[in-house]
């Protein structure tokens, strides 16, 4: 990870010296001290979804767009990449992921968008959703199972 890390920090301008540190503090966060000379193409999935998160937070980018970041992840693994998020969020950076796993979208996000065959049928805060489905108490799910249920998605178009 170190060779391809310091690869993508020089694609992205990155100075050598920051992008060592950065590097080594990406990989020591995401549990990947022991592999940091090895090369990635023995990795698991996990282990290449790790370092390929780590090369889009290399250049500590304000923007981080993630599509289902934690696919392929164990539970340690899924802990790690979500408190390297909920970091860079307290550090003033803004994330918008991509994911099935309502449970991590409900902890994580400040708000929520609901696509639904490529359209965006709501968006909000928890509490916004949780109103707009008449689910006071509701979890993510019962939100968006209210949200979609049929008669419901032919009404929005």
């Amino acid at each position: 990870p170190l060779e391809y890390l310091a690869f993508v920090a020089g694609l992205w301008g990155v100075a050598p010296a920051t992008a060592r540190n950065a590097a080594g503090d990406l990989i020591d966060l995401l549990g990947l001290g022991p592999h940091a000379d090895e090369r990635c193409e023995g990795f698991s999935k996990g282990m290449r979804q790790k370092v390929a998160l780590a090369g889009a937070l290399i250049h500590h980018p304000r923007l981080i767009i993630l599509d289902e970041p934690l696919t392929g992840l164990d539970a340690g693994a899924a802990r790690q990449v979500k408190d390297v998020l909920r970091e860079r969020v307290r550090n003033g950076a803004t994330i918008i992921l991509t994911t099935h796993i309502l449970e991590v979208a409900e902890r994580m996000a400040e708000r929520i968008g609901v696509i639904v065959g490529g359209r965006l049928i709501a968006e909000g805060t928890l509490g916004e959703l949780r109103g707009a489905a008449g689910a006071v108490d509701g979890t993510l799910e019962e939100v968006f199972l209210a949200l979609t249920a049929p008669g419901d998605l032919a009404d929005a178009a």
